[in-house]
């Protein structure tokens, strides 16, 4: 078995893609509508995928505050940098719970925690 995706409902499809596709750098692979009511888009850079679910008249979400998804950067310097200048709020962090990992936090559009990590 092996793991294909994690999915997230969104407030705001458009949004979110930007945010997913600008910010974290993730691209977008597929993107349809299975019916009037519902819109799906698939990102990722890789195998693992992220799936992105919106529902025409639904702008709640409901994003617990104990899952975070988390990227990882080759400096989280450069990280806070850019995503300040793009108007990317700090939440969280940085920490650095050992030598080799330094991280920190940003809400995506929806409210979910994404962790950008520096491995060393």
């Amino acid at each position: 078995m092996r793991f294909c995706w994690s999915t997230l409902k969104v407030k705001n499809m458009d949004e979110s893609l930007k945010f997913y596709v600008d910010i974290i750098g993730l691209n977008l692979e597929n993107r349809f509508k299975p019916n009037q009511q519902m819109e799906i888009a698939f990102l990722g850079n890789g195998d693992t995928k992220i799936e992105l679910i919106h529902w025409k008249d639904s702008s709640i979400t409901n994003i617990g505050n104990d899952i975070s998804w988390g990227f990882q950067v080759d400096s989280l310097d450069d990280s806070i940098e850019e995503l300040l200048s793009k108007g990317i709020e700090i939440c969280e962090g940085p920490y650095q719970p050992n030598p080799n990992t330094k991280f920190f936090y940003i809400l995506d559009p929806n409210g979910l925690k994404i962790q950008i990590v520096e491995l060393t």
